[in-house]
This record gives structure tokens, C-alpha cells and sequence, in this order.
């Protein structure tokens, strides 16, 4: 009875059908981490929907699964490590509030809720519009498949954009704890909208976010470029003329105009802040230099602020995708490797109170890095087998005088599995190393 309880509240959340009662608190300390709550359904969605894809015969490819899953790994990890920077300035503003809401109040409760929405939609707005700001939420953007891994694509940097987005509702009256559980029910109801197995949701569609207002926003063809930001609720897109219904006789193309040919995880995070600031550098003027930081990825002179549509590609859909494969044993290596990453990400999320600075940043470290290789080995990048060697490696260096799962069947079975991982890739790093040698001395 109680695990149904448990299982009802836990789908209130995520479709942000909860009680105001049930989520208002006076102390920021006392907020639920909803979020983290809710991976355990994230995850039973995604196997739901590989099982009615595939039953349908559809294909989710493994390669941009474990790519979109791991991008949400490594956001979750930067952000229990550095916390607190995109509400800075919050309860400053607060003390010097124009109202007073009773935080106990139901009225307090939907203010927070509608704010925060409207907020979102502007930030996510911003997000596509501010070429800077663009450079980091591509990322979210840059799966070529639409499921619901890809909601857990996000990016390491975007939240810090949002700094100055929420801050005005503090001077409304909202506290800082509404605020908290608000953004983390926003973000949670955004999953489900990542979907090609939901098709129209009828009435909804005129009010709330659905499957198919945010297949628009995520298409790479030109008449879904720059619609439908809304986080929960539609209204906004409709109110502020970024609304743009699905065409029924136009396949979606999902992902970037100008599809990276990569799964590295850590490359996607910021290969296109490089772009930014070589266009910045090419104008003439400090004025033309501005503009391409802080006008539209579209921009050029001569040109509206968010570029000019006629000449932006046409793109169609479907289009080939990028699917590097890799031989079956690096599959099953790959697979085994993913499923760790992700048991030792979760199991370090909840000792990193413990934990000093410096083995917060070192477990940071093996996470990107873990993160990264798995998408180099599938690009066929030169030094995948030494990093990956080296990993294994500073794993086994670790994990043979600290316990990481907590028991000791399980540390030892992945210890042991890390130990044959580290002479496999050595000894594909040592071929690596006399290729090259042998390749320079033809030289």
C-alpha cells in the first residue's frame, strides 16, 4: 500500500499534479530534491518507451541514448558540486520586496507557479536568441533522435544563464523555497514532452506544453526555428507570438541546422563556444563584434536581429543521421560501463556531503571523463584507448582502499571488472602507440 502511495505522489510530480499543501515550506532547507526523486520514473519511462518503439518497429538507437543519458549525468553532477549560483542575489532582493505573500498561502503557491513558467519562457526564449547564450543550450538541442532521453540532455553552463530570469519574482513576494519547488516541477514536467509516441492531447494542446508542441521546438527545419519555448503551459508562445502548431504534412528533421558529427558528450557541452567567438572575431566593428555575441546565432550585418529566415537552410526531414557503431564486444564493454557509471554517479550523489572539496572535484573529473570516452570510442577518436586505460586505471587506484557502492560484493565485482577493463585498453593503447610510431618512422 505504501509503495502505491509512494508511486502515485511520485507521478503527481512528475506531471506537476500536486497538492499546494503538500509543497509549500517556509525554509529553503526543508525542499525536497523532486528532481532526484523523480530519476528512478525517468528511467522507467525510457524502458517503457524502448518497449512500445520497438513493439511498433521503431528503433532507438543505443548510441544517442547513452549519449543523451550521460549529458544528464554530468549536469547532475556539476550541479550538486556548484550550487546555488543561478538564484544569487535572491533573498537580497526578497528583504527588499513591493509585496508581502504569506508563504503558507495557496495564493502565494500559484503566483510562484505561474512566475516561474513565465519565466522559463523567456529565459528558454533568451536561450535561442542571445547567440552566447545559445552556445551552451544547443547541447539540449543536438540529439538527431526525439525521445525521452533526449529531456536529459542538458546543458552543463545554460542554468547560469539564468541568473537575473527568476530574481524579479523575489521582489513580488515569492520566497525563495516556492521558487525551489516551482523550477524543479517545471523542469520535471518537461520530460514527458519529449516524445514521438504521443501524438495530439486534444483540448490540451490550447494551454499546456505537449508531445507535439515541442516536437516543433526541437525540429531543425526552418518553420520551427525559434517557436514554442514554453515550459508548462502554451499560453505564453500563443500571448507572445513564438506559437507554431505541427504540420501534419512535414516530417520533423530533429537536431541542430548544423549537426555536429560527434557523441562525445564533453565536446557537444562546448564545441560551440568556439564558433561564437570566431564569428565575434571576424567583424570589423566593436558594434558587429557585440552583435554577434549577443544578437541571434542567425545574425549577420546587414541583417534583423535574429538573421535573416531566407537565408537560413532549408532543411527537411528525414535526413541521414550520424550512427557510428562500434564492434559487438566494445557494445557489451560500452553497455556494462554505462550501467556503472551511472550506479557510482548516484551512489556518490548521496555521500558527497561528506566528501572534502578536492574529492568533489576528483569525482567530478572521472564523471566527465567517463562521459566523454564513451562517445570518443564511438567517433573512433586516436587516444580513446589510452584515456580510457588511464581511467580504468585511476578507478582501481581509488576503489582499492575506499569503498565506493558501500557493498562489498558489488565494489568488488566492479573493481574486478575495472581491472580487466584496464589490461584490455592497455594493451589496445600500447598498439595505439606503435601504429603511430611505426607511422611516423614512414614519414
Amino acid at each position: 500500500m505504501a509503495a502505491a502511495v509512494t508511486m502515485a505522489r511520485g507521478l503527481g510530480n512528475f506531471f506537476y499534479l500536486v497538492s499546494p499543501n503538500e509543497t509549500t515550506f517556509r525554509h529553503a532547507e526543508d525542499v525536497p530534491n523532486y528532481t532526484n526523486e523523480a530519476v528512478p520514473l525517468f528511467f522507467v519511462f525510457i524502458f517503457l518507451e524502448l518497449f512500445v518503439t520497438h513493439f511498433k518497429g521503431g528503433k532507438i538507437r543505443a548510441n544517442e541514448l547513452f549519449a543523451s543519458v550521460l549529458h544528464g549525468i554530468v549536469y547532475d553532477t556539476l550541479g550538486v558540486v556548484v550550487v546555488g549560483i543561478s538564484l544569487g542575489g535572491y533573498e537580497w532582493l526578497y528583504d527588499r520586496r513591493f509585496l508581502d505573500l504569506d508563504w503558507s498561502s495557496p495564493v502565494t503557491w500559484w503566483v510562484a507557479a505561474l512566475g516561474t513558467d513565465m519565466g522559463y519562457y523567456w529565459f528558454h526564449r533568451a536561450t535561442h536568441e542571445v547567440n552566447l547564450v545559445w552556445s551552451s543550450h544547443q547541447v539540449h538541442h543536438s540529439s538527431e533522435d526525439y525521445n525521452f532521453s533526449t529531456a536529459l540532455r542538458q546543458s552543463l553552463f545554460q542554468r547560469y544563464f539564468s541568473l537575473g530570469f527568476y530574481q524579479p519574482l523575489a521582489l513580488l513576494g515569492v520566497p525563495l523555497p516556492a521558487l525551489m519547488v516551482h523550477l524543479q516541477f517545471n523542469l520535471i514536467f518537461q520530460f514527458w514532452i519529449h516524445t514521438q509516441e504521443i501524438d495530439n492531447c486534444g483540448p490540451l494542446e490550447w494551454v499546456f506544453n505537449t508531445p507535439s508542441h515541442h516536437r516543433v521546438h526541437h525540429g531543425a527545419n526552418k518553420w520551427c526555428l525559434d517557436k514554442n519555448y514554453a515550459g508548462v503551459l502554451i499560453i505564453w508562445d500563443r500571448l507572445f507570438g513564438t506559437f507554431q502548431a505541427e504540420k501534419r504534412d512535414e516530417k520533423i528533421a530533429f537536431g541542430l541546422v548544423d549537426q555536429p558529427q560527434t557523441l562525445n558528450v564533453m565536446w557537444m557541452q562546448v564545441f560551440y563556444v568556439r564558433a561564437v567567438f570566431r564569428k565575434a572575431r571576424s567583424m570589423t566593428t566593436w558594434g558587429d563584434t557585440l552583435r554577434a555575441l549577443f544578437y541571434g546565432p542567425g545574425w549577420f550585418p546587414g541583417t534583423p536581429r535574429l538573421g535573416d529566415p531566407d537565408t537560413f537552410p532549408d532543411i527537411k526531414g528525414p535526413r541521414v543521421k550520424y550512427n557510428p557503431e562500434l564492434p559487438r564486444w566494445q557494445e557489451v564493454y560500452v553497455l556494462v560501463h554505462f550501467l556503472i557509471i551511472l550506479l557510482v554517479q548516484q551512489t556518490w550523489i548521496t555521500k558527497l556531503a561528506s566528501f572534502s572539496w578536492l574529492s568533489a572535484l576528483a569525482f567530478m573529473a572521472f564523471m566527465f571523463v567517463s562521459a566523454g570516452i564513451i562517445g570518443a570510442m564511438y567517433d573512433g577518436w586516436w587516444w580513446a584507448p589510452l584515456v580510457e586505460a588511464a581511467r580504468c586505471v585511476a578507478y582501481i587506484a581509488y576503489a582499492r582502499s575506499a569503498p565506493v557502492i558501500g557493498y562489498p560484493p558489488v565494489d568488488a565485482a566492479i573493481l574486478a571488472y575495472f581491472a580487466v577493463s584496464a589490461l584490455v585498453w592497455t594493451s589496445q593503447s600500447l598498439a595505439v602507440v606503435k601504429a603511430s610510431v611505426r607511422a611516423a618512422k614512414l614519414e
